[in-house]
């Protein structure tokens, strides 16, 4: 397929969550289990002040990847946990005055095309902070290589999460998002 087809653009990820966390499972290795625990997460965090979501779809209106995120706010479960690993390497202040990337994902037959990059910079460009966070497992990734690429660093590494068996880097970026020179 010619990658120029798929089309980045808002998604009612409510209306689409099963066939969104399908992809999630598929790029991130779920089992059922773990897509009916995220099915309520998703759902919850969608009701959060500011949140929005975009997909990527084909022509025939498949949803290939998604993207979704909210302005941050300290008292969400998230900012709890990395807060102290954030403290500790004299980051907390990202807490502040950020726009979280939550999820992003892409299936896999259309990962290494662009999609995930032009998903995270849609959202982050419709951001009114002036920067964004987010989590990653903390291993060397196709994904963290985005991120990096986009201009976020680790703002933590080893951040233990209570239900993840893997740890994950807190990365920062300033927006707008670095694009390709």
């Amino acid at each position: 397929m010619d990658d120029a087809e798929i089309e980045i653009g808002p998604v009612n990820l409510a209306a689409r969550v099963d066939e969104a966390l399908a992809v999630q499972a598929l790029a991130f290795g779920l089992d059922a289990g773990e897509v009916a625990v995220r099915r309520h997460i998703v759902l919850r965090h969608l009701l959060s002040p500011g949140a929005r979501a975009y997909g990527a779809t084909t022509p025939d209106g498949r949803l290939v990847g998604f993207v979704y995120g909210m302005p941050n706010d300290r008292a969400h479960w998230w900012s709890t946990v990395v807060e102290a690993y954030l403290r500790a390497t004299g980051t907390a202040d990202w807490l502040d005055d950020s726009f979280v990337i939550t999820e992003l994902h892409v299936h896999p037959d259309f990962q290494g095309r662009g999609v995930g990059r032009a998903l995270i910079t849609t959202i982050t460009d419709t951001a009114a902070e002036p920067r964004s966070i987010l989590s990653a497992i903390d291993t060397d990734s196709p994904a963290r290589g985005l991120y990096r690429a986009l201009g976020y660093v680790d703002l933590a590494r080893q951040v233990h999460f209570p239900s993840a068996p893997r740890p994950y880097a807190v990365m920062g970026a300033p927006l707008p998002l670095k694009r390709r020179n």
